[in-house]
């Protein structure tokens, strides 16, 4: 799959089949579109193409509203479409500027000049340009124009899936897994460093790696135990997560996510680990002593290999 970041790196491509989103998540929603797309592909010899956007255009349009958080950072997302057989992507750089684009000069100078748009696969309700003036007749009206063809993904196909990143968001915000991976498709994952801790786990026979969450904009599912699997060289492993902030153990009032590995005892600390979320196990709790965690992790370590 190629990536491109602007207008200018792209070359000639054989017949392009085009659409646009944002396609946080690549949900099932989006695998309708895509599949769709690989079809047309097929039909006119052409490639696929996917323009997309970095930032998200809610985080440059409504900056004040920073609760937005994404399913998918921009490398997860490229490696969840290249697995679904994109050919090309751009990863457009969103700004105020280009949303303040006429409709026309944004067929025109984007789809047409730039990608050479030979069929565009679009959603019936897909709004675009200034002040959301462009439409699917918009681009009906212009596609005789410019000698390209529009597919539209009617209504009744969009809404007879009923999936959104948005109902995704709230699912993993309240802690329903089991919801999230059905719209998703997959299993809600999250990666991140494996960092020093306090090592306390390993007083208790449950050692843990501290997971470090670069990027602030990635969703975090709700506080609580979770039954997850984490890849480490190759090689699956269950375990189960906590992500909250060890009220038993700790003090410091900062939401922590940590993983325990089932039968594993390998120094990883400094490796990028990429948790697989299976399901929720309970709220987090505070216990009376360390033996009361450790009987409580005992039952939840039983819970999660019955659900892994």
């Amino acid at each position: 799959m190629k990536v491109y970041h602007s207008l200018q790196e792209i070359k000639q491509i054989t017949n392009p089949v085009v659409t646009i989103g944002t396609f946080d998540g690549v949900h099932q929603g989006h695998r309708q579109i895509i599949n769709r797309l690989n079809k047309a592909k097929k039909e006119i010899g052409g490639e696929s193409f996917i323009f997309t956007f970095d930032p998200h255009p809610r985080q440059v349009l409504f900056p004040n509203q920073t609760d937005l958080k994404l399913l998918t950072l921009t490398n997860e997302k490229l490696d969840l479409l290249e697995q679904a057989g994109i050919d090309h992507v751009l990863v457009f750089p969103f700004t105020k500027e280009f949303s303040l684009q006429s409709a026309h000069s944004y067929i025109k100078d984007v789809l047409v000049d730039a990608i050479g748009v030979k069929k565009l696969v679009i959603g019936y309700d897909h709004h675009f340009g200034n002040n959301r003036e462009g439409n699917i007749e918009t681009l009906k009206k212009y596609a005789t124009e410019y000698n390209f063809i529009v597919e539209e993904i009617p209504a009744h196909e969009i809404d007879s899936i009923n999936v959104s990143s948005s109902k995704i968001r709230k699912a993993l915000e309240s802690g329903d897994i089991q919801t999230a991976n059905t719209f998703l498709g997959y299993n809600y994952f999250i990666s991140g460093k494996v960092i020093d801790g306090k090592k306390l786990g390993r007083t208790i026979g449950y050692p843990t790696a501290n997971i470090h969450i670069e990027n602030e904009a990635k969703l975090i599912p709700k506080i609580g135990v979770y039954a997850a699997t984490a890849i480490v060289d190759g090689v699956q492993y269950k375990g189960m997560m906590n992500i909250g902030y060890n009220p038993t153990t700790d003090t410091d009032n900062k939401i922590k996510t940590e993983l325990h590995i089932f039968n594993f005892d390998n120094n990883i600390y400094g490796c990028n680990l990429t948790l697989q979320i299976k399901a929720r196990l309970r709220d987090e709790e505070k216990f009376a002593s360390l033996n009361e965690l450790k009987e409580q992790l005992h039952a939840d370590k039983e819970h999660a290999l019955s659900v892994l």
